[in-house]
């Protein structure tokens, strides 16, 4: 009995170990390609620059559209939806972080004026929830719930993302005001070229660092390749790594120039900002309207009402 109460416990402790293993290399080697807009978050305390620049673009070179729908006016304390739209060529496939060709990966920020947020699960409409799907939204920092971040998601699925948003009460906020504010969003499609600490992705052109001759040109076992150039200037060799993914331009012997691109541009992705303007209307505002236009409507009313009754006695004037 002893024995096999020590044989589970053994069990027990080299199954929880190796969960704890899977875990730790899953979290270790989770590749950095995906992890947008985790490098944003990670790099800048606020998305947006004070040029106007969302930081997206520091890293998704390629300039492409997104769209961007909000109501023109909203109450306040109600919920509504801000559509985000990100185009592409459904059919394009990207290069991976292993040279392989893939299907591209989106993703989203929207900032949004103070006091705006994203909706509580349970004042979210069930229409509203289908639009959104699987979609898990989070706050760019936990200290600004006004600025949501989502991705990266399925391109196919999601390439068209529904934010729900909850407007502020400025009956409970004092720095909250019946005004026209701003929105700003950014969205991307595919890998980026340039990582948070400058280096390149493998979904970028490499260039030649001297110029002279292509001297060899060795293909690696994991994919990529090695380019020994013969410098022209003082026959030195000179080495670029290309990693796997971008296709080869140059063969050996070919004399090639500084600067000279090596590889094609894999990359058919992109970023693309845009912004709309949206208003938190004063409920007594829209009631005030009201009122106005019914006081008017009924004042024409009685004008024609009055007009007809002046005519039947001027008619009956003339009759006599």
């Amino acid at each position: 009995m002893q024995t096999r109460n020590a044989f589970s416990c053994i069990k027990e402790g080299i199954t929880r170990s190796i969960s704890i293993s899977v875990m730790i290399y899953i979290i270790i080697r989770a590749p950095f390609s995906n992890a947008y807009p985790i490098f944003a978050q990670q790099g800048y305390e606020n998305p947006r620059e004070a040029t106007g620049r969302i930081v997206c673009a520091n890293c998704h070179l390629a300039n492409k559209p997104v769209d961007i729908e909000v109501p023109q006016a909203v109450l306040p304390d109600t919920v509504f939806e801000a559509v985000v739209r990100i185009p592409y060529d459904m059919q394009v496939k990207q290069v991976l972080a292993n040279g392989k060709k893939g299907t591209l990966n989106v993703g989203a920020v929207l900032i949004l004026p103070e006091g705006f947020e994203l909706a509580p699960p349970d004042r979210i409409s069930p229409e509203i929830k289908e639009k959104i799907g699987n979609l898990a939204f989070q706050n760019y920092r936990p200290t600004k719930k006004n600025i949501l971040v989502v991705g990266p998601v399925p391109g196919q699925k999601y390439n068209e993302i529904t934010f729900p948003i909850l407007s502020p009460d400025p009956a409970s906020k004092r720095d909250i005001h019946f005004l026209k504010y701003p929105i700003y969003v950014g969205g991307n499609r595919g890998r980026g070229q340039i990582y948070l600490d400058g280096s390149k992705s493998n979904n970028n052109v490499y260039n030649a660092t001297a110029a002279g001759i292509v001297k060899k040109i060795v293909r690696k076992e994991k994919g990529g390749y090695e380019i020994t150039i013969v410098d022209a200037l003082d026959e030195r060799e000179v080495i670029d790594i290309i990693p796997p993914g971008p296709e080869l331009l140059v063969s050996e012997g070919e004399s090639i120039k500084l600067d000279q691109p090596l590889t094609s541009n894999p990359n058919v992705g992109g970023f693309g900002q845009g912004d709309a303007e949206i208003v938190l209307q004063d409920p007594l505002r829209v009631q005030g309207l009201l009122f106005f236009l019914a006081s008017i409507i009924l004042a024409q009313i009685f004008l024609v009402l009055k007009k007809k009754q002046f005519e039947k006695v001027q008619l009956f004037e003339m009759n006599f």
